[in-house]
C-alpha cells in the first residue's frame, strides 16, 4: 500500500493538478468531523451517510464487508459482511426508495483498472450496527461503449437513479443506469456527457439539483439533470481522497475521506461563488463576472465545454500536454501496482 500510495502522490496528484486550470481560489479548509478508529479502515474509498451514521468501504483486495462508524467518536459500531468477495469495490451510495433515503446503500463493484470486465456489478446490502452476515442482491452494469474503470457511483435523491462515473487521466464520462434494475439480466448502462479526469468518487447534493464529483485535488459541481460543470474548487490535501458524501441537513459543504490508517472525515463549505450559481437570488439578474467565471458561461476558468458524443472534454486539460509522455507511464505504473495487490 505504501509504495502505491508513494506513486500516486507523485503521478495522479499531478493529473489532477493539469486537468483544472486554476482559479484564484486558496485550498478548501476542512473541518475534522471525525476520525475513523478502526485499524481494519485503512484504504476508505467512498462515503454515505445513513440514519445520522458514516458508512465507508476499503477499496480492492478487501472481503466482502461494509464499515458503521459512530460520528461523535469515529468508533466501528457496525460490520455488515458477505460472500463472495467482490472484485474491486470502490464507492458506496444511499438507496433510496420513493424519494426516501433507506436503511441500506449501493456497494459498487465497478472498479476495472485494466478495462477488462466484461460487467460489473452494484450490491443492495442493508446498514446494521453489530456484526451481520447478509446475502445482497447483486445487479450486473454493463457499459454501452466497452470496459470502464470507475470509482463513482451516486444516487438520484429523488427517483433513486443510479448515476456512474468513469474514472480517467484524460477525462470520463457519466453513465445512468436503467430506472429500475432487473436481477435477472445485464443492465445497460446510458452515456451520458463528459465528466472530469480521474473522478475517485461523486455525490448528489440534498436539493437533488446539483452534484460534487471529486478527484485527488479538486472537486467539480454539476448542475443536473442538464450536468453542466459550474465550476471546480481545490480540496484539502489528503494522502489519497477517493470518497465524498453530504449530510442531508447540510446543504452547503461536502464530507471527504481518504485512505490510511486513522484518517479524519472532513466537512469542506462548497465555495460561495459556486453556492451563487447554484442557487442565485435573482435567477434574472445581470451575471457577475467575479462569481460567475471570466467568461460569464455559469462556469470558473476551469470548466469544461463537454463532447456531445460523452467522451473526454474537447479541450486538452492544462499541464497534460508536458505529461502525455511520461504520464502515460506512470498510469500504468498506478495499473500494475493496484493490480498486483489483488488476491
Amino acid at each position: 500500500m505504501l509504495v502505491r500510495l508513494a506513486v500516486v502522490g507523485a503521478i495522479a496528484v499531478p493529473f489532477a493538478v493539469g486537468a483544472a486550470q486554476p482559479t484564484n481560489d486558496p485550498p478548501a479548509e476542512g473541518t475534522e468531523v471525525t476520525r475513523f478508529a478502526d485499524p481494519e479502515i485503512v484504504e476508505s474509498s467512498g462515503l454515505a451517510v445513513v440514519d445520522g451514521r458514516f458508512v465507508t468501504i476499503n477499496d480492492s483486495g478487501d472481503p466482502g464487508r461494509l464499515f458503521v462508524v459512530d460520528p461523535a467518536t469515529g468508533e466501528t459500531v457496525g460490520v455488515t459482511r458477505w460472500e463472495p468477495d467482490p472484485v474491486d469495490v470502490e464507492a458506496v451510495a444511499p438507496v433510496v426508495e420513493d424519494g426516501a433515503a433507506t436503511s441500506e446503500v449501493w456497494v459498487a463493484d465497478i472498479g476495472d483498472n485494466f478495462a477488462r470486465r466484461d460487467s460489473v456489478e452494484v450490491l443492495r446490502v442493508p446498514v446494521a450496527v453489530g456484526d451481520v452476515q447478509v446475502d445482497p442482491v447483486a445487479y450486473e452494469l454493463v457499459y454501452p461503449d466497452g470496459p470502464r474503470d470507475a470509482e463513482s457511483l451516486l444516487t438520484d435523491p429523488a427517483t433513486g437513479r443510479l448515476y456512474v462515473v468513469s474514472k480517467g487521466p484524460l477525462g470520463g464520462s457519466f453513465y445512468a443506469a436503467p430506472e429500475v434494475l432487473d436481477a435477472d439480466a445485464p443492465n445497460e448502462l446510458e452515456l451520458l456527457t463528459a465528466a472530469p479526469v480521474m473522478a475517485t468518487d461523486a455525490a448528489f447534493l440534498p436539493d437533488g439539483r446539483h452534484l460534487v464529483v471529486r478527484g485527488y485535488v479538486n472537486a467539480h459541481v454539476y448542475s443536473f439533470p442538464a450536468l453542466e460543470d459550474l465550476g471546480s474548487f481545490v480540496l484539502p490535501s489528503q494522502p489519497q481522497g477517493e470518497g465524498v458524501g453530504v449530510d442531508p441537513d447540510d446543504p452547503d459543504a461536502v464530507l471527504l475521506t481518504s485512505e490510511g490508517l486513522e484518517q479524519p472525515i472532513l466537512r469542506v463549505e462548497i465555495p460561495e461563488r459556486l453556492r451563487a450559481l447554484m442557487d442565485p437570488a435573482d435567477p434574472d439578474a445581470p451575471v457577475d463576472p467575479e462569481l460567475d467565471g471570466a467568461d460569464g458561461t455559469g462556469r470558473s476558468d476551469d470548466g469544461a465545454e463537454p463532447d456531445p458524443a460523452g467522451g473526454p472534454p474537447v479541450w486538452v486539460p492544462v499541464g497534460i500536454v508536458g505529461l502525455i509522455g511520461g504520464g502515460v507511464l506512470a498510469a500504468l505504473a498506478i495499473v500494475l501496482v493496484r493490480g498486483a495487490r489483488r488476491r
